[in-house]
């Protein structure tokens, strides 16, 4: 199991490298560290938490991403059966029932951002002045690919929709310090690190009150796109389809946008999973994954 304790009556849990691929102490979600975080989750449920923070064991990550090696190593209906295993996984969070923020202090790519997405709160811990700013977005369609976690539907949930949408469709993240500032719900400390995002977490986290209706739990109509949006983002969808979605893996993403709309977040992901799948196998996504796997 992943380490865990609790803070003032809040538990947190600290996400890890897999000691088996230790990868220089970044944090990468591979099948190791998905089944570590289920198993996990499964055992702070039955403790009936009161709060939950999501933080990172890594001193240079939050999490770098998905496991791209792993992944190309899969055949289909295995890399089907991991991303299953993965949104299980991270739908455990919202299904905590308790107020949930994810303490975010360096790189958060891909599925790092998409598991930190599920939980109601986003606090973020930017550089010290004059620090480098890490990067935070959804980066897979610069791999010719698409997210696989939800990441087409939080997204657009969190920020402005054409913005959420046109960058996923491309790949193009942010450095944290560029990042919309609806992005983050709260902004530690600059230069506070783990602990100063963990801290604001835990405060964000118990300033919330079920009891009084101050805290709505982000089970999946929150974290996907809300109905009442609908309208006004399925024609955003028909601009940027002439432009970032002009490409195989742009048109993917949008299309997954499209189907949340029409048919909820279930449907929305399991269309996320059919694209990513078949994405990988087109010749702009083996030239851009066998790229990236030889660094």
């Amino acid at each position: 199991m992943l380490p865990y304790e609790i803070r003032d009556g809040v538990h947190v849990m600290f996400l890890q490298p897999n000691p088996e691929k230790p990868r220089g102490g970044v944090v990468v979600l591979d099948a190791w560290l998905i089944a570590e975080i289920k198993a996990t989750l499964v055992k702070i449920a039955a403790e009936k938490p009161k709060g939950f923070v999501l933080a990172s064991a890594s001193t240079r990550v939050f999490v770098a991403g998905a496991d791209l090696a792993e992944i190309d190593a899969l055949d289909d209906a295995a890399l089907h059966a991991y991303l299953k295993a993965g949104a299980e996984a991270f739908a455990m969070i919202p299904a905590l029932g308790c107020p949930s923020a994810a303490a975010i202090h360096g790189a958060t790519l891909g599925g790092g951002l998409e598991i930190a997405m599920h939980c109601d709160a986003l606090v973020g811990a930017l550089p010290a002045e004059g620090g480098k700013p890490w990067q935070i977005g959804l980066p897979e369609a610069g791999l010719c690919i698409c997210p696989g976690w939800g990441g087409t539907q939080m997204l657009p949930a969190r920020i402005l929709p054409a913005l959420a949408i046109e960058r996923t469709a491309t790949g193009a993240t942010w450095p944290v310090n560029d990042a919309p500032l609806c992005l983050f719900d709260v902004r530690a400390d600059a230069g506070s690190g783990a602990e100063g995002a963990i801290a604001a977490a835990i405060s964000w986290v118990k300033a919330q009150d079920a009891s009084t209706g101050c805290f709505v739990s982000m089970h999946a109509p929150r974290r996907a796109i809300a109905p009442r949006n609908a309208a006004a983002i399925a024609p955003v969808c028909d601009d940027l389809a002439k432009t970032a979605g002009a490409t195989k893996h742009g048109a993917a993403c949008i299309d997954a946008v499209r189907v949340g709309i029409a048919k909820g977040w279930d449907a929305a992901i399991a269309c996320e999973r059919e694209h990513l799948v078949k994405l990988r196998h087109t010749p702009e996504a083996r030239a851009k994954l066998d790229g990236f796997l030889k660094k």
